[in-house]
């Protein structure tokens, strides 16, 4: 009769070789985690208003790993490619302002709202009217399924951006372009202008930047799998705090020339007398009083009491950082 002796697996065999680590580690040291000061074009075609108000409300700072962010990296360098490959058959770029020496971009309500082509192109084999233009690196699956199905059916929210690109430039045409990641092929749409549906975004988008509460949410059940992998879940349907800013203040208010307004005076830095805005708060606290300058809630687990009255940093730290469904 054999005997089989078991081993302890060595893990450390799985694990990423210290050089690659710390090039990963270099990515996350490089960025820096700031806010988008504005609510952005590339996503106005998400159907959770909800969603892009927190975005736009600084509600919460994603936080990506090295890897990812050396994926983005890849993502932008694939653009200067394709910009060489258009021009080599003859396609006329702009792919900078000529002014900032940055990308053409585009603003709307009062610039709270705004977008940054990747270029615009004149000079297709298809056609010698002027384009924007769209660069999009895809895995294998995605880029089948826009291959098949087209961008509007298969990718309605680059459809969306796309559509912005054009009425705010006041081009008709968008060429899009996607690269499967995986064999480097290349695929290519010409999108037509639909004033309508753009227009509808434009207005979607002001009455996001310019609400001083959060839409309805999209789903009222957490299950639902447009909310599963959303960066904002546990705000909305979990117990976490949102994070300490202007901008989850109740006494800020964003203005239609572009800027924040503070009802009490204060210059638009996080100050001591943050006040946040009690719609935004978790589902296990019930706020049950309120005055002008404070907000006092039950927690409806513990039955605690306790008064927001610009001590929000200290009174919810712990929720800032925990706070699942």
């Amino acid at each position: 009769m054999s005997i089989r002796i078991k081993r302890k697996m060595d893990l450390k065999q799985f694990e990423d070789p210290a050089t690659i680590t710390a090039i990963y580690k270099n990515y996350k040291d490089k960025r820096k985690n700031e806010h988008r000061p504005h609510l952005g074009g590339s996503q106005i075609g998400n159907e959770c208003s909800r969603a892009l108000w927190y975005q736009f409300r600084h509600a919460w700072t994603p936080l990506f790993e090295g890897r990812l962010l050396r994926l983005f990296e890849t993502g932008d360098r694939e653009e200067d490619r394709i910009v060489s490959n258009l021009r080599a058959v003859g396609v006329k770029v702009w792919e900078r302002d000529p002014e900032t020496g940055k990308q053409v971009r585009f603003e709307a309500c009062g610039g709270h709202f705004a977008l940054s082509l990747d270029g615009v192109g004149e000079g297709f084999k298809e056609s010698s009217k002027p384009h924007t233009l769209e660069f999009k690196t895809m895995n294998d699956k995605n880029f089948k399924a826009t291959k098949n199905m087209g961008v509007e059916k298969s990718k309605p929210i680059y459809w969306a951006q796309c559509q912005i690109g054009m009425i705010l430039s006041g081009l008709d045409r968008c060429y899009f372009f996607a690269v499967n990641k995986n064999t480097d092929e290349m695929y290519g749409e010409r999108i037509k202008l639909n004033k309508k549906e753009a227009q509808g975004l434009l207005d979607k988008a002001d009455k996001i930047v310019f609400s001083s509460l959060p839409p309805d949410k999209i789903a009222d059940d957490p299950s639902d799998w447009r909310c599963k992998f959303c960066p904002y879940f546990a705000i909305c349907h979990g117990c976490k705090v949102p994070e300490v800013s202007c901008r989850t203040c109740a006494h800020v208010t964003p203005e239609q020339d572009g800027t924040w307004s503070c009802a009490l005076g204060k210059p638009a830095v996080t100050c001591d007398d943050h006040l946040f805005i009690p719609q935004i708060m978790p589902k296990d606290l019930e706020m049950t009083d309120a005055g002008d300058d404070w907000v006092e809630y039950e927690d409806l687990d513990s039955g605690e009491i306790f008064r927001n009255n610009g001590n929000s940093r200290e009174i919810f730290e712990g929720r800032m950082r925990d706070g699942n469904a």
